[in-house]
């Protein structure tokens, strides 16, 4: 059987589908307004750039040293079992905030905030078993912070200059934060490494069995052919791009492999298959063309 085309195979891990159209994008069309965050800004252009392939991995690695999160992922997630629908049901978040209408961006936010009302239990500590839910304010922070983290860095190692710098991505990120109920994101880089820094100094970041359990997934997920070995040089540098601290309490080192510059190679044939067709920003653009048309359309004629 003849395999399917690199951009379709990309596509189905990332949209589900092998367009990269399923319905949910096919929407960034429709809406009232451009949106949460401007055209070519900051969160924009981070979450274009084929570095993301490498920031969701790092997320994941960084998010998974806090416990409640980990439990929730232990307790509740399919990943072992679907690991590309867990993938996509992040990916369908980020893109929905990102490049759709407000109310596009309020209802997948809703979705999500729906699938999490259900996400809670125990964990044990030193101390003593701890409850826990996907809403306590502590945990959607460390969630937003990680995740804000990882994308600044993958796209400052492996992608190009970002529209007002650093400060202007976490300052627009934060408000995707808030729509997570985020009580105080941070608005630059440096409050965003001071906030990180509270969590390690904290103690409440740690290692055990269920951290190593998803170091060995993702150090392995279930890929086949070329999108397998690219991954294993993805995963190598979402651990060789980690701040130090999160790699020794995880466990990983960083491998002797010149993994930055493979992954320069990955990133840019990825970014050429997907390059050839239509990508989620091309449909926002349409809303706005629309709306822009629209507007000029009730303006009075001179």
């Amino acid at each position: 059987m003849k395999r399917p085309p690199l951009r379709a195979r990309l596509l189905t891990a990332l949209a589900g589908d092998p367009d990269g159209t399923p319905r949910w994008v096919r929407e960034l069309t429709n809406g009232d307004d451009d949106g949460y965050f401007p055209d070519s800004g900051a969160a924009w252009t981070v979450h274009a750039g084929t570095a993301t392939f490498v920031a969701g991995i790092r997320a994941l690695l960084i998010q998974a040293l806090h416990p409640g999160a980990m439990a929730g992922v232990h307790d509740f997630s399919r990943y072992r079992e679907d690991p590309i629908g867990r993938l996509t049901g992040t990916v369908r978040w980020v893109i929905c905030v990102t490049y759709g209408s407000t109310t596009q961006a309020q209802r997948e936010t809703a979705r999500v905030g729906q699938l999490h009302k259900r996400v809670a239990g125990t964990y044990e500590t030193d101390a003593g078993a701890r409850t826990y839910s996907a809403s306590d304010a502590r945990l959607v922070e460390w969630v937003h912070l990680a995740f804000t983290e990882a994308f600044l860095g993958a796209h400052e190692r492996w992608g190009g200059p970002i529209p007002g710098g650093a400060d202007a991505y976490v300052r627009e990120w934060a408000t995707a934060g808030r729509l997570m109920r985020v009580e105080n994101p941070p608005h630059t880089e440096a409050e965003l490494r001071e906030k990180l820094q509270g969590f390690l100094v904290s103690g409440e970041l740690r290692r055990d069995e269920r951290v190593d359990e998803v170091v060995r997934f993702l150090r392995d997920v279930p890929f086949t052919g070329s999108m397998r070995l690219a991954y294993r040089v993805l995963f190598a540098a979402a651990v060789a791009s980690l701040p130090r601290p999160y790699r020794q309490l995880l466990g990983v080192r960083r491998t002797v492999l010149p993994v930055v510059t493979a992954t320069r190679l990955v990133l840019a044939i990825s970014q050429r298959a997907l390059g050839s067709g239509p990508r989620a920003q091309d449909f926002a653009r349409e809303r706005h063309r629309r709306l822009a048309r629209e507007q000029a359309g009730t303006q009075p004629a001179e």
